[in-house]
């Protein structure tokens, strides 16, 4: 990844994200999980280069981009950092988002 801000996950989002692909493993095709990642990849190198470029969310601090249409990447600015607090499924009821 190019110079910027380092990209720390919480185990949370991790949990979240590896829930995702062991999902789509099963139900959908090595081509979707390509599309996935490299969606996933080409956002995380945007937030790198500028943190500010997607919006606020509803959440204090908290900013949010759709990744695919079927998931919402949640971060915040940390310590001259970006934190992913949560990779989470938009096809899930919005209130069990946990940030």
């Amino acid at each position: 990844m190019e110079s910027g801000y380092k990209i720390l996950w919480t185990d949370h989002a991790l949990k979240e994200l590896y829930e995702t692909y062991q999902y789509l493993e099963l139900y959908f095709t090595e081509r979707e999980l390509k599309k996935l990642s490299s969606e996933l990849d080409r956002t995380l190198r945007l937030i790198s280069q500028n943190p500010y470029l997607f919006p606020m969310s509803e959440l204090n601090g908290v900013r949010g981009v759709v990744i695919k249409k079927f998931n919402t990447l949640y971060y915040r600015e940390y310590q001259n950092s970006i934190q992913i607090l949560s990779f989470f499924s938009n096809r899930q009821n919005p209130n069990k988002i946990k940030i």
